[in-house]
């Protein structure tokens, strides 16, 4: 951790970590200094010049300039004030007057500065060129509207991954030469890049996030689905949490009414504070899944109150609150019924295991620490799909860190694969199911301290000694008789000259290796990646949860958090999975009559309109997550609900007469880690200090430490001839059945088999042909698509889609054997 410092800015002494930013220590402690080419998390671009600022006497950009000891700053002056004034004028220069219609007139930081420096008149001026306005996939880019503050270039490269932006160069008149000698220096900098550039767009490239129009200061990246919808201003601006996973990240559902006829609400658009939290595609594009009713069903409701009380089996997702989780688990200790949750069940058995090893009830490692390590390691999870936010932080802290990553997957990621530089700051290791044991004993070998002493002699049983020629480069001196022309006699000359000598050396081999379809090769780039590295982190999946050893994985995940270096974080597969499992006392297996939640049974009530009684969609109710920070976390109804909700049936069921199902959140359980706090006292924002103040964290338990793991590895799963493998995921973007009907999915919904073009060719597929899968006893004709973003023989089925019912063609783990034949 970096040492603390003190310095003045504006004769305010103030303390700050030593190497932070001047910008960034002024911020959090409320000092204004302009800047709309920076990005909190992202690193600096100097694009717009704005952020100047007086330091011990000397002219610096506050985004790019470390804080040090006893720094004088002043962050005005009279120079300061011209420059940022000149500034402002060149970025109006041919900016298009179409405030009254532009989609971020109202809430435009160029509008903003312009006010804020009072420009009022201008002083430039240069010949306009043409620049036509550009469709790119879920956005609309106006380069009419451009200032090039490269924000989308810089959060799409340093937070998210993609690369899918770019600056690029355009056709323009050179700025006249008497501008250079009259004009401020930055501002004419500024001014000669911005008339010189444009942004260019990767369509392959982009995993159509959206976090790009997040960041634009202006109105020339927006959502294309949203554009000239509404004014900004006209937006209501309701604080929630991602519904869709785990990461629950904050964000604003924006709504007014939708018609002058129709005076009932409507989401317009999600938005999200960009400085401090990152959307993914689903949360931004995926909000209106909401389930409009007109009225109380009051002939279901009852049928409804029976069914609850007569279920042998209550089936549900973790698609829901903690509230509704804490409902479902008063009714079953009530009635006596089981609560059937496969994903919480799963999750719930791999933390207890893991528990029993690492000392503690939860794991250890965050989203944000995973964003401050500067080595980190993903094993058995579908990083792009499963959780966009952790392979965000993972990109980040390669990026933002001068870190190292190592990401193991069976299936090839073409998007994962941007992340850094092969061999120099990452490393991509494609295995054979069934082999993430050696993943981790391999961490345990390399990074353990003081292992138990089971542990440590399975792990010197699978090292052995081996030898390799070294190729090395050696200097050597050599004495060479120089004949002089003119005397005729021979002198001595010593030179030194470099050859290659090859050695035979001998180096320590590890047969986890092997498991890993990995040689001795690895162990020279892994050596490279470690250097200077200090801050570990691994991340661990649902491939590991669904796993047949799934026991053994999470007790060696939990010794590798308890004798080595690495925090570890575990991802819930759902939106609620953590908090779900924390609550409920959930089993995998239904029996008699069946009440369902989302889910099919023999009476359903669900929020997606299917059911026996409809219920309300989780952007139309207000409760908790539990995140994947173990924070619970607050979210807020956007659209409000006609008809009836869980806590209507509990109050029959329960003969309880509680008003509101926030009235649960102070009940959750306290044993659990849970705290008796009201919902209206949970805070919900970030301060300018980039601190998370959202609910609360859940207190872990030191447990009874076990160290009874099994000293075997699994059989890497292969396949027959005629078989191939297929794994249970979805595309970007698609999490679940909610996702599947908001309108901006639902009108190219693709779901059924997704392949790399290779499989495709091997398969005799083309484009729009549909394949027969026969797996687990079950046989689906299904749609076949070509997902340009991986590579490998392994397909993968997507199971956001209700009715098609893919989840049956797995036995529990994500990977299945299946025959796939053109239908």
């Amino acid at each position: 951790m970096s040492d603390l410092i003190t310095l003045t800015i504006n004769g305010k002494t103030i303390e700050a970590k030593e190497g932070e930013y001047i910008l960034n220590v002024a911020r959090a402690n409320d000092i204004f200094i302009p800047a709309i080419c920076y990005l909190t998390r992202c690193s600096p671009t100097l694009a717009c010049r704005l952020c100047l600022v007086e330091a011990d006497g000397k002219q610096v950009y506050s985004c790019n300039t470390k804080a040090k000891e006893g720094m004088n700053i002043t962050t005005h002056t009279e120079n300061i004030a011209k420059e940022r004034r000149a500034i402002m004028e060149v970025y109006d220069v041919n900016h298009p007057l179409q405030c009254g219609v532009c989609d971020q007139s109202g809430e435009c930081e160029l509008q903003n500065y312009s006010l804020y420096m009072k420009v009022d008149s201008q002083s430039y001026a240069i010949k306009d060129v043409p620049r036509p306005a550009q469709t790119w996939g879920v956005m609309k880019y106006d380069p009419g509207l451009c200032i090039v503050c490269e924000k989308c270039v810089t959060v799409c490269k340093d937070m998210i991954g993609s690369n899918a932006l770019s600056t690029v160069k355009r056709g323009s008149d050179a700025l006249e030469k008497e501008y250079k000698d009259t004009m401020p220096k930055d501002a004419y900098s500024m001014w000669n890049k911005l008339n010189k550039s444009l942004i260019g767009f990767e369509e392959e490239a982009c995993t159509d996030c959206g976090e790009c129009i997040s960041v634009c200061p202006v109105g020339a990246l927006v959502s294309a689905d949203f554009q000239y919808k509404s004014n900004a201003w006209e937006l209501n601006k309701i604080p929630a949490a991602n519904p869709h996973s785990s990461d629950c990240a904050f964000m604003y559902y924006e709504t007014k009414h939708e018609s002058i006829e129709n005076a009932e609400p409507k989401i317009y658009r999600v938005t999200n504070e960009h400085h401090y939290s990152t959307l993914n595609g689903a949360a931004r594009f995926g909000y209106d899944f909401e389930n409009r009713v007109q009225g109380k069903d009051e002939e279901n409701f009852t049928k409804a109150v029976e069914a609850f009380k007569n279920a042998q089996s209550i089936i549900f997702n973790s698609y829901i609150t903690n509230e509704e989780a804490l409902i479902l688990q008063k009714i079953a200790t009530k009635t006596g019924a089981k609560l059937v949750n496969k994903d919480a069940y799963n999750y719930k058995k791999f933390l207890e295991a893991y528990s029993s090893t690492s000392g503690s009830s939860l794991y250890s490692s965050t989203l944000k620490d995973v964003h401050d390590s500067n080595f980190v390691v993903s094993l058995g999870s579908y990083l792009k799909s499963d959780l966009p936010n952790a392979r965000y932080a993972l990109n980040n802290s390669v990026v933002m860190n001068k870190g190292a990553a190592l990401y193991l997957h069976p299936i090839s990621d073409k998007a994962i694969e941007k992340v850094g530089k092969r061999g120099k700051t990452t490393e991509f290791i494609q295995y054979k199911p069934l082999a993430e044991e050696a993943a981790l004993y391999l961490l345990l070998d390399k990074f353990g301290k003081d292992l138990p002493a089971n542990i440590q002699e399975y792990i010197n049983q699978n090292k052995e000694t081996k030898t390799k020629i070294v190729t090395e480069t050696v200097k050597e001196t050599v004495v060479e008789l120089v004949k002089d022309e003119e005397t005729g006699e021979s002198k001595e000359v010593k030179k030194v000259v470099s050859k290659k000598v090859e050695n035979s050396v001998e180096f320590e081999y590890t047969k986890f290796l092997d498991a890993l379809g990995l040689d001795e090769k690895f162990l020279d780039t892994f050596e490279a990646l470690l250097d200077k590295k200090d801050k570990f982190s691994l991340i661990v999946g649902e491939d590991l949860y669904t796993h047949p050893k799934s026991e053994n994985l999470a007790k060696l995940c939990g010794l590798v958090d308890r004798y080595t270096d690495f925090s570890v974080l575990i991802i819930p597969s759902q939106t609620n999975t953590l908090g779900v499992s924390l609550i409920c006392d959930v089993t995998d297996k239904e029996e008699g009559q069946t009440v369902g939640y989302n889910e099919k049974a023999d009476f359903q009530i669900s929020a997606l309109g299917d059911g026996n009684l409809d219920m309300p969609a989780l952007n139309q109710q207000e409760g908790t997550f539990t995140n994947i920070d173990k924070k619970v976390i607050p979210t807020n109804a956007a659209i409000g609900y006609k008809g009836y909700v869980l806590n209507d049936i509990a109050n029959e069921v329960l003969e309880s007469d509680i008003e509101y199902t926030i009235e649960y959140t102070q009940e959750l359980p306290l044993e659990a880690g849970f705290k008796a706090v009201d919902f209206d006292k949970l805070p919900n924002h970030f301060g300018n200090d980039r601190v998370e103040y959202r609910g609360y964290d859940i207190t872990s338990k030191e447990t009874t430490i076990r160290t009874d793991v099994e000293a075997m590895l699994a059989e890497t799963l292969t396949v027959n001839e005629g078989e191939t493998l297929i794994y249970r995921a979805n595309p970007i973007n698609q999490f679940n059945e909610f996702t599947a009907i908001a309108h901006e999915f639902a009108k190219d919904l693709e779901s059924g088999l997704f392949a790399s073009a290779e499989f495709f060719e091997k398969l005799e597929l083309q484009k729009g042909d549909k394949v027969v899968v026969s797996a687990n006893n079950i046989e689906l004709e299904l749609n076949a698509f070509i997902d340009d973003q991986i590579a490998g023989d392994i397909a993968y089925v997507s199971t956001f889609q209700k009715s098609l019912d893919t989840k049956a063609l797995f036995d529990g783990y994500r990977f299945q054997k299946a025959v796939i034949k053109k239908a």
